[in-house]
């Protein structure tokens, strides 16, 4: 069965830094493409980042230079390393597969003073 948990997020302040992770299980993180998608407070899902199974990555222009998508065969583990946050960038985050759009069920991202 395809599982995916995230965790990682909270509250920072302005200029911090968190890491997310999404554990995965039923599949290989390295054999497929998967995303980074968010979304804040009363808007829609807005795509962020995406890593293929290649290692080709691909970002939103909101977060170039920022942010950085990884992940960890050994642990099965997709990363969105999140550098020089803003309040624009709170909201809940999820890890998503790109070929059936299955995502898990988030972790919230405040970024607030």
């Amino acid at each position: 069965e395809v599982q995916l948990v995230e965790s990682g997020g909270g509250l920072v302040q302005p200029g911090g830094s968190l890491r997310l992770s999404c554990a995965a299980s039923g599949f290989t993180v390295s054999s497929v493409a998967m995303s980074w998608v968010r979304q804040a407070p009363g808007k829609g899902l807005e795509w962020v980042s995406t890593i293929n199974s290649g290692g080709m990555t691909g970002y939103v222009d909101s977060v170039k230079g920022r942010f950085s998508i990884s992940r960890d065969n050994a642990k099965n583990t997709l990363f969105l390393q999140m550098n020089s946050l803003k309040p624009e960038d709170t909201g809940v985050y999820y890890c998503k597969l790109v070929h059936s759009g299955r995502r898990g069920q988030g972790t919230q991202v405040t970024v607030s003073s």
